[in-house]
């Protein structure tokens, strides 16, 4: 039998994915009970970086959605490895720049299962309920 991946590579895998699940284990939560209540109520417009120069706001938006790419890609993973995939997803949709990411964002969001464990644990620290409108 034929192997193709050496026992170094697999152990670097399996470490790998056990960091990702510990961090995501403490990361998602952590952004999670942050947001304010109304986050992703349309109603409420979203304002980052608006009163900023125009250059650092660029280099920002840049960095953000770049940020926003590995995360959502590691979501992607997490759906097939240990992880919290579509909350870590929903986090980086939530940082990426494109249209329609606000209806996105809300009918993922908008999922009940995903809604009420999102708001149990805010209410663990007593923060209000996102609110979805």
């Amino acid at each position: 039998m034929e192997v193709f991946l050496s026992k170094d590579v697999l152990l670097s895998l399996f470490v790998l994915s056990v960091v990702c699940f510990v961090v995501s284990l403490i990361a998602i939560p952590f952004l999670l009970v942050r947001l304010p209540p109304h986050y992703f109520d349309e109603r409420h417009p979203r304002t980052w970086l608006r009163d900023h120069h125009p250059v650092l706001r660029l280099i920002g938006l840049g960095l953000k959605n770049a940020l926003g790419v590995v995360v959502f890609l590691a979501g992607i993973a997490m759906l097939f490895l240990p992880g919290q995939g579509i909350l870590t997803m929903l986090i980086g949709i939530s940082l990426l720049d494109f249209p329609g990411k606000r209806r996105l964002e809300r009918r993922l969001i908008g999922q009940p299962t995903v809604l009420k464990t999102i708001n149990k644990l805010r209410e663990k620290f007593d923060r209000p309920p996102l609110t979805v409108a």
